[in-house]
């Protein structure tokens, strides 16, 4: 797969713009350079709930690109909390799904409607899985996305089970991410249904988003790293062929009982890879966050919803 990965064009600014995720504070303030908080005020709140939602602008030989990274579990929380911020998702030019689940595409139909016009979908093929959780005795059945009704809604749908780039070649898309980590094993008690009967979910469709950032370094995006957040920086080096990673952001999926043995490695090995900016949100958990900003005082930083990090 990666001896046909696309080259990825250097950037010379990223901005990242987290329009939901799991926490608001409307009194942290900026803690570094990169980070960049909306001034309080009372009749423009923001919202947060259980998904991600990330507004991403490149620039590159003197040209932006935008790029809108996932729609959060609601309808109502991406588009409010755009409208707050004053960021219009028309004016994107694709939507990229990290993965298939409820709480990163809850959103998606109402901002198709809001665009009002075709807009380019890059997912894995295996976004639109039938898919269930097997937990203490019980089965939940999934929602799953519907191609059908979202072509409807606007989508053109773009299925890309590799890697590939976007914004003039300056942000990859890594599709399916090589599991190579030993102690990331993926969400045990997921299925999805293939073949005609229920198998473990590997959520191969689980992808993250790739800027190098000129004289920095690559910044890694994650929507929940159900590969491994090891594994999705790794791999994302392997495809761009750049060992120095700048910053990595976004959900780390480290939260509960079940992933809290998987905590020591994960920190462990981002010692060793070190990035300037390190930025856990979403499904990564407290526990997780916590020990995270140990190991990493200067690195870590509180992500809230509205802010902005720039590169």
């Amino acid at each position: 797969m990666t001896d046909e990965a696309p080259r990825l064009r250097e950037a010379e600014r990223a901005e990242i713009t987290v329009l939901v995720d799991n926490y608001t504070d409307i009194f942290v303030p900026s803690q570094k350079s990169v980070d960049h908080r909306p001034p309080f005020a009372l009749d423009r709140p923001l919202l947060a709930e259980h998904g991600l939602s990330c507004f991403i602008k490149v620039v590159a030989n003197g040209k932006e690109h935008t790029i809108l990274m996932d729609t959060s579990l609601s309808c109502g929380c991406m588009l409010h909390n755009a409208c707050q911020l004053g960021m219009d998702p028309a004016q994107t030019e694709a939507i990229v799904l990290s993965h298939g689940h409820f709480d990163h595409t809850g959103g998606l139909s109402a901002v198709l409607h809001r665009v009002g016009h075709q807009m380019p979908l890059i997912v894995h093929p295996d976004a639109f899985l039938s898919r269930r959780l097997k937990s203490q005795g019980k089965i939940v059945d999934l929602p799953r996305l519907d191609p059908v009704s979202l072509k409807k809604d606007g989508a053109a749908i773009l299925e890309r089970p590799g890697p590939s780039l976007l914004a003039s070649g300056h942000l990859l898309v890594t599709g399916a991410i090589e599991r190579t980590v030993e102690f990331e094993k993926g969400f045990p008690g997921m299925e999805a249904h293939v073949g005609g009967k229920w198998i473990p979910d590997q959520i191969l469709d689980d992808q993250g988003l790739v800027i190098n950032i000129k004289g920095k370094g690559l910044v890694v995006i994650s929507g929940c790293a159900h590969a491994g957040i090891i594994n999705t920086i790794r791999y994302a080096q392997k495809v761009t062929g750049v060992d120095c990673v700048y910053a990595v952001l976004g959900g780390f999926h480290l939260t509960g009982p079940l992933f809290e043995p998987v905590i020591a490695p994960t920190v462990e090995a981002m010692k060793q890879i070190n990035p300037e900016y390190l930025v856990p949100m979403h499904c990564t958990g407290w526990e997780a966050i916590n020990r995270f900003f140990s190991a990493f005082p200067k690195a870590g930083i509180l992500n809230t919803v509205g802010t902005t990090y720039i590169f």
